[in-house]
């Protein structure tokens, strides 16, 4: 997770960007009955939108390891005007008609079996990756019926593979180039799952009843907020790993926070320093 500038994303537009996604957290079925993902397996799901400004998550909702990506899609809420950029997996043009009607711009993979006709064809900028620019019009069974509107396709050759990536989107305006950008960016929140998972305790949990489940997924989070905070606000350069493991090793150290934040090396302060130290009980 790269710092970036405080309450901004890196691209030139105004408008709020953020992805959407969920990941799978595996829990054994014979402890969590409940939680039945599979036949043999149990799992929950948290779906996360992701803000790009700082790379914080900004709606969190944790389901049934069952529940479809697109199905948990509809229960959020997003003001119009943002760009949300997702997977193959929220592609559902009855959605997509729905957030452009509300003003919801969406960029995402579009399906190799999605049927199309080319409406027009722009204009592709030179010296750059992206091969084709095109407005269209879905043709598929009933897609038509659920999505009228008109879209637009970018067609882009990946810069490490050199294989082709299709974009959809309902943005009209935005460069195309900008466009295969924007879902390059989407990776933030693959990285910000692992380092969620690599850093912190969601992997084992300490209760077993739903509840727990979701009180500590939820701590997690808070967790999580808190060290990017820390991170933001010291002047040294801290990696998150870095940064957990010397505040684990501190937790029982009296000091400053904020100023350990920029001297972590130091030696920690004699306890007969502190006034506490001094009191006489009796």
């Amino acid at each position: 997770m790269g710092a970036k500038a405080q309450g901004t994303h890196k691209f030139r537009f105004k408008n709020k960007l953020v992805s959407l996604d969920s990941t799978v957290i595996d829990l054994c079925l014979s402890m969590y009955d409940w939680a039945k993902y599979r036949r043999t397996k149990g799992a929950v799901k948290l779906h996360l939108v992701l803000d790009h400004d700082g790379y914080l998550p900004c709606f969190g909702l944790v389901t049934d390891g069952k529940v479809a990506d697109v199905k948990a899609a509809w229960h959020i809420a997003f003001t119009p005007g943002t760009i949300v950029v997702d997977d193959r997996g929220y592609n559902d043009y009855r959605l997509f008609a729905d957030w452009t009607e509300a003003g919801i711009y969406f960029v995402t993979r579009m399906k190799d079996n999605a049927l199309f006709e080319i409406v027009e064809e722009h204009a592709v900028p030179q010296n750059q990756n992206i091969v084709k620019d095109q407005t269209i019009r879905l043709t598929g069974t009933r897609a038509h019926d659920k999505c009228p509107h008109l879209l637009r396709r970018v067609e882009a050759i990946r810069e490490d593979r050199g294989d082709t990536l299709v974009f959809l989107t309902n943005h009209h305006g935005l460069g195309a180039s900008t466009i295969a950008a924007i879902c390059k960016d989407r990776w933030q929140i693959e990285l910000f799952f692992k380092a969620l998972k690599q850093n912190l305790k969601i992997k084992t949990f300490v209760g077993t009843s739903a509840n727990a489940v979701k009180i500590q997924i939820w701590t997690v989070l808070i967790s999580m907020l808190l060290l990017r905070y820390l991170q933001r606000s010291s002047r040294y350069g801290w990696s998150l790993a870095n940064l957990v493991a010397l505040l684990r090793m501190n937790l029982f150290t009296h000091r400053d926070l904020m100023a350990w934040l920029d001297e972590s090396f130091t030696m920690p302060p004699h306890q007969q320093d502190h006034l506490q130290a001094m009191l006489a009980f009796t």
